[in-house]
């Protein structure tokens, strides 16, 4: 019954269409005004703005001359150590003396640099063609480092020569130090294999670090010089850490590409 009443109060009221129609609510055009605002700022930033990425390598220190491996020419047994690890030789500078059946042969370095490995040891039976020990090309003491990273070679294409890197080199906290400072200089043309990365850092423990997930492309890396730093080359901190930096130190870049507007990542 009180529906009923209710319904026929209705019918007998006359009908409002005097009355203003209220499309929305104050708060509601508010709310539209910002969202078409917020809309439009977007869109002039997705024209407009740039958006810079980094892209990630392993990669090493090196004098960017590559190694060598000096293998025995003979077989037998070694007798003597002559040359000592980490130290600079001359070409032709003596390493091992072996003892074979003929006689005694000294192996001796085929160019001048610093051997970085050796891996024969006194009382150890070498065989002919064994690898002995690995040599760092240097060619004059004052040679500067550079640095080369092995980026997978789909990414490759898109390193430009110039950009900024940042290197975390393994043997520097980068909490206390910072990051060491350089530019690329080169990106290789074609993918690298474990055996030539091998060969040109005279390790295969390294050709096949750097080659596990597919074949990559090098890229090298001239570090920014600072004279007046201890390791002399420029670092995110002010002075870098108050020792030098050795070749053949395992290091990881982050390489800065080139800036991009948003839109580039929607239109083909």
């Amino acid at each position: 019954m009180q529906f009923r009443q209710q319904a026929l109060s209705k019918l007998q009221s006359p009908e409002e269409i005097d009355l203003p129609v209220r499309f929305a609510r104050p708060q509601g055009w508010l709310v539209l005004t910002i969202t078409v605002l917020f809309v439009c700022a977007a869109s002039v930033w997705a024209v407009t703005g740039t958006v810079t990425s980094t892209l990630d390598a392993p990669g090493i220190l090196t004098h960017g001359q590559g190694s060598y491996i000096l293998q025995s020419p003979v077989a037998g047994q070694v007798t003597a150590v002559l040359a000592e690890e980490g130290k600079r030789v001359a070409a032709h500078t003596p390493v091992l003396r072996v003892r074979t059946a003929q006689g005694t042969t000294v192996v001796r370095t085929l160019a001048a640099g610093r051997l970085t490995t050796m891996v024969a040891t006194i009382g150890s039976v070498v065989t002919t063609g064994a690898d002995v020990a690995s040599v760092e090309r240097i060619a004059r003491a004052g040679d500067p480092l550079t640095a080369t990273l092995y980026v997978p070679a789909g990414s490759g294409a898109t390193v430009p020569v110039g950009a900024s890197v940042d290197l975390t080199v393994q043997s520097v906290p980068s909490q206390q130090y910072g990051v060491l400072r350089g530019r690329v200089k080169a990106v290789g043309r074609t993918a690298q294999s474990r055996q030539r990365i091998s060969t040109f850092l005279g390790s295969s423990q390294l050709g096949e670090e750097f080659s596990q997930h597919g074949q990559p492309v090098a890229v090298l890396v001239q570090l920014d010089a600072a004279p007046h730093s201890k390791s002399g080359y420029a670092w995110s901190t002010s002075d870098g850490p108050p020792y030098a930096v050795d070749s053949m130190t395992p290091a990881s870049g982050a390489v800065h590409l080139a800036a991009q507007h948003p839109i580039d990542w929607l239109l083909p």
